[in-house]
């Protein structure tokens, strides 16, 4: 039995695990997410654990086990997972590789869609992002700006930024605090003066920043003010707000963003991840109850959770 919130729910932002992504992998490496030997790793995880741990109590969710080993398997269990929960349809940001996130997205056609994600900085960037989208039916980009190997304003990244704005496929570009406990607090690369550069450059690209900026929720706000094809996505627990210097509740975040950058360019995305917690009903339900305390019309409510994520991934059914 699916429920019935009142209203259609696109998810922009989930992950699919499926054994090691060596895309994220490689790309921590080169920020110095691994520094070190084996001991180091298992000192840094084992420092970290409580925190993740006492998160998952907090919560209720239970403690994620490995994904299944055949990815078709895992594909599967997504899709009756979202069916049961009523999700029309899901977005995979990222999932192993680009031809891996394509074949379970060819999986269920009807449900699933997916982004690629590989290196910016790599070698044939752009040819594979046209080909991830032309060949293999992607439907946008994702990067992790702390990751990178350099800004996204670099001028060797505007063929790849050429080649999304023509295709006309959004990039989901996540900017501050990478990784739960443990993480990395900022990069070297990826804040929102960079975004600002490049998003006026290519001013009819769909950029969109996940976990309504992070630390950088100001920053972000006046770049979205300067640039209108800057989105936010909702994703996530949002438990960073409790490392900002004033008082800041997601009530606040879709206040602030609704009345600055209006409803139009907030995306839902619940950042649903990992079995046994499944599908993060919780992130949905609260941040619909917080929308409709706010008394935002439905005609508003429909653009935030499905209308504004179908206009992006043109979607036409």
């Amino acid at each position: 039995m699916t429920l019935d919130r009142g209203l259609d729910v696109v998810d922009f932002h989930l992950h699919f695990r499926i054994g090691a992504d060596e895309t994220v992998r490689a790309c921590e490496e080169a920020a110095g997410m691994h520094p070190g030997g084996e001991h180091e790793r298992a000192v840094r995880a084992a420092g970290a654990a409580p925190y993740a741990a006492q998160w998952r109590r907090a919560w209720g969710f239970p403690d994620p086990e490995p994904p299944a080993p055949r990815w078709e398997d895992e594909a599967d269990r997504w899709a009756e997972e979202l069916r049961a929960n009523g999700i029309r349809r899901a977005v995979f940001v990222t999932g192993g590789g680009n031809d891996a996130v394509a074949d379970v997205v060819d999986r269920h056609p009807d449900l699933l869609l997916g982004f690629a994600h590989h290196d910016p900085y790599g070698p044939g960037a752009a040819a594979e992002l046209e080909r991830a989208v032309v060949e293999r039916g992607l439907r946008g980009l994702k990067l992790f700006a702390p990751l990178l190997r350099g800004p996204l304003d670099d001028e060797a990244l505007d063929p790849l930024w050429g080649t999304a704005q023509r295709l006309g496929v959004p990039v989901l570009i996540h900017i501050g605090h990478y990784g739960s406990a443990g993480g990395l607090s900022h990069g070297r690369y990826g804040g929102p003066d960079e975004l600002a550069r490049m998003a006026r450059r290519f001013p009819e690209l769909a950029v969109v920043v996940p976990h309504f900026g992070v630390q950088h929720v100001q920053d972000l706000l006046f770049a979205a003010w300067g640039c209108p094809n800057i989105h936010v996505d909702t994703s996530g627990s949002n438990q960073w707000v409790r490392w900002m210097p004033y008082k800041l509740t997601l009530e606040d975040l879709f206040r602030r963003c609704y009345e600055t950058i209006g409803p139009h360019r907030i995306v839902f995305g619940s950042d649903s991840s990992w079995f046994p917690r499944g599908y993060v009903t919780r992130y949905l339900d609260d941040q619909l109850r917080i929308c409709r305390e706010l008394g935002l019309p439905d005609d508003h409510l429909r653009a935030i959770f499905a209308g504004n994520a179908a206009r992006l991934l043109g979607l036409h059914d």
